[in-house]
């Protein structure tokens, strides 16, 4: 799957996406997530990679100094800047390989349900890139789905670098293949050997969340 075919299927998924909050199974996790993340973010200025629909943003941005919030998608932009507490957000469409400069470094970082989507040969030069967005001793969340059978997306095929996939429909009847990785922590802390310090791992039945500091 390519960088294009992920973004045009956000792009039709935009008004349907916010549909997988909603499951009842993961509802506890998700207060529980929604209930921590301003405290990690609390007065610092926020770099958000791929913030989508701003479903995360709108916890985060009362509690920071200021955020600001990229994504591929202008449909899910639109979606995302009608949130509330959305008032110090600056919403800017980009590349997240590319990630734009803002002057000063950023004191923190946040990528919700992002590094899944990143095939496994690019995910250090991604980390890379967004470190030199970041100033030394910048916090940095990144969060993520765990596989939970019955809930999540069944794997459809596994590529040869380890990347899996799935088809996901949609409500216009489409299917689309989408690249979507379930990295176990072993892996995740083997991504950040190279330049992140104090580690912490982050687990609740649905969802999984790395947490350190840039290095």
């Amino acid at each position: 799957m390519s960088a294009d075919d992920l973004k045009g299927y956000y792009r039709s998924r935009a008004p349907e996406y916010d549909q997988v909050y909603a499951k009842p199974e993961r509802q506890q996790d998700l207060r529980a997530i929604e209930a921590w993340l301003p405290t990690v973010f609390a007065g610092k200025r926020v770099l958000e990679v791929a913030c989508g629909t701003g479903y995360w943003t709108q916890f985060i941005a009362p509690a920071a100094s200021g955020v600001l919030a990229v994504d591929s998608s202008p449909e899910t932009m639109r979606i995302a800047a009608t949130r509330p507490g959305v008032a110090n957000v600056q919403f800017v469409e980009g590349d997240a390989y590319r990630l734009p400069e803002a002057g000063t470094p950023f004191e923190a970082a946040f990528a919700g349900f992002w590094i899944s989507h990143v095939p496994r040969q690019r995910v250090e030069g991604f980390l890379v890139g967004l470190r030199a967005r970041l100033a030394h001793g910048a916090t940095v969340v990144l969060l993520d789905n765990r596989f939970v059978p019955g809930s999540s997306t069944p794997i459809a095929e596994t590529d040869a670098d380890g990347n899996t996939y799935q088809q996901r429909p949609l409500a216009d009847g489409s299917t689309h293949r989408v690249l979507k990785n379930f990295p176990a922590e072993s892996q995740v802390r083997t991504w950040l050997e190279d330049g992140a310090a104090g580690v912490t791992w982050h687990e609740w039945e649905h969802y999984w969340a790395v947490e350190y500091t840039v290095g």
